[in-house]
């Protein structure tokens, strides 16, 4: 009876060699995952071709709702970091977006406790030291998160620069930014939660980076849209200073902040809408988020109409905490601002979608409809601007978009002595008869994303060679910017904006 169980011993560690000698090289790294350890304990994270992923990484903890973020609890253990965290609540998506082809997204699971991070790196030895991307993520502060865009992904620029690249959620929507500081007591600090989570965030990396071969004295911020307002407001933080080196601003307005009279009128109908009043405020925390957000959304709308403004979520007035102006520690903080060529009016959003095979007397027309008699002046103003573009190309021009770059290069180099750098995206994407840069575009080819292939598709197909040599040359400026702060590069001479000089 021994004898049998020593031989079927013995037949299954042959059986188990075996298989595991069939294992091929790339599948023995998921054998053996990276671990890596942070202040808080051991993360297992998993390797991708080359690349160590590190993903739903907790950078706060948050007891409650309206509460403050603070440093992450430890754990026991390895916890496993292999899978993205959760996403901030948002309001309810009912219909499919018209730029999904060429810009796709990604949904995900949604949770209050949505302090999470993601890390990409090519060696986690702590005295790498390589420069490491923050990406914040767009949507305003309503919507979106690090994983929307499937462009948001860092693997690649990781892979083809040696870098550290990071992606973060935060609180957004009435979660971050409904104001119930004016209450005081337990709400003393219910302000700009949303941006307390991004300050908190970036102090993680801070302290933890090197872990994942970061280097924590270079850290460059980078967010496009909303998370471009967002970048501007980490310069807006006594918190950051010492932690920001470099940051990157795409297709944004100027920050503003909400006045705290308004502020404070939203949130006192947001209780009205609730049943709640001073006495029973603290019911807010456990009140359902979709009737939380429905009570607040409908309160911005019912304050707005009362103002005759419009009332969306952005940071409030909060004096002590988040300056007027940029701190000066960010005088230091060199800045690339820049847009694309026709953001929310590109041809896929307007036009007949033939723009490419307009007539000469099709597109006068077009942009007489537009421009009434300015058309022929603006024809040739942007022929003279633009050579490489058609003509027809000015009737979907993103004109406001141009003017926010201007003032935010502006304010930024006038706050300091550190150098800004603007640039306009104007490639076209070969789909659909031609597609004029649109808002999101230029994510794709600074964090080299063009391989992914549902956007291989969204971006000309597999065949399409300028596609592949624009993101080597975007995302060459992009490191060379976080390693030297400057953007420039011997295929890509930059020139600094001035207000003498102003390069956009």
């Amino acid at each position: 009876m021994k004898m049998k169980r020593k031989m079927a011993a013995a037949l299954s560690a042959v059986v188990a060699v075996s298989a595991f000698s069939m294992i091929p090289a790339f599948a023995a790294d998921l054998m053996n995952p990276p671990v890596v350890e942070v202040e808080q304990g051991q993360l297992r994270g998993v390797m991708d071709g080359d690349v160590y992923s590190f993903l739903g990484v907790p950078y706060a903890y948050v007891p409650e709702r309206f509460a403050l973020p603070q440093d992450p609890e430890s754990w026991e253990g390895i916890r496993n970091a292999q899978a993205f965290g959760p996403i901030c609540p948002i309001p309810d998506q009912t219909s499919v977006g018209d730029d999904e082809l060429v810009w796709p997204h990604r949904y995900w699971i949604q949770n209050e406790n949505c302090q999470v991070l993601n890390i990409w790196s090519k060696d986690i030895n702590p005295e790498t030291k390589k420069p490491v991307l923050v990406y914040i993520h767009g949507g305003g502060y309503n919507n979106g998160s690090s994983i929307e865009g499937v462009a948001h992904d860092g693997r690649n620029l990781t892979e083809y620069g040696d870098v550290v690249t990071v992606s973060i959620n935060h609180r957004l929507n009435v979660l971050g930014y409904l104001d119930l500081s004016s209450y005081g007591g337990e709400f003393e600090n219910a302000c700009n939660l949303g941006d307390a989570d991004m300050v908190q965030a970036l102090k993680w990396v801070y302290e933890n980076i090197d872990s994942f071969g970061g280097d924590p004295e270079n850290i460059t911020i980078m967010g496009q849209s909303g998370g471009g307002r967002k970048v501007q407001s980490m310069l807006h933080y006594e918190e950051n200073a010492g932690i920001v080196k470099q940051a990157v601003v795409q297709s944004s307005s100027a920050l503003s902040l909400l006045d705290k009279e308004t502020a404070t009128l939203v949130a006192e109908q947001t209780l009205e809408n609730l049943g709640l009043d001073e006495s029973t405020i603290s019911e807010i925390k456990a009140v359902d988020y979709k009737d939380l957000i429905t009570a607040a959304v409908d309160a911005q709308n019912t304050v707005g109409e009362e103002l005759g403004t419009s009332v969306k979520w952005q940071p409030v007035e909060n004096e002590g905490v988040i300056s007027e102006t940029y701190c000066d520690w960010a005088s230091d903080v060199p800045m690339i601002v820049g847009s694309v060529l026709t953001e929310q009016t590109s041809s896929f959003r307007v036009g007949d979608g033939r723009k490419n095979e307009w007539t000469e007397e099709e597109v006068l027309a077009n942009l007489t409809e537009k421009y009434g008699d300015k058309a022929q002046d603006i024809a040739d103003a942007f022929a003279e601007a633009y050579p490489d573009k058609k003509v027809a190309d000015a009737f979907f021009y993103g004109a406001s978009h141009r003017e926010n770059v201007k003032k935010v290069a502006l304010e930024k180099s006038e706050s300091g002595t550190a150098p800004v750098y603007t640039f306009m995206f104007t490639y076209e994407t070969p789909v659909n008869g031609g597609i004029t840069a649109f808002h999101c575009n230029d994510i794709i080819y600074f964090l080299h994303n063009v391989e992914i292939p549902i956007i291989t598709k969204a971006t000309g197909g597999e065949g399409n060679l300028d596609a592949l040599a624009l993101q080597d040359t975007m995302a060459n400026a992009l490191l060379s910017f976080m390693k030297t702060g400057n953007p420039s590069t011997e295929e890509l001479p930059w020139e600094a904006f001035t207000a003498e000089t102003p390069t956009s």
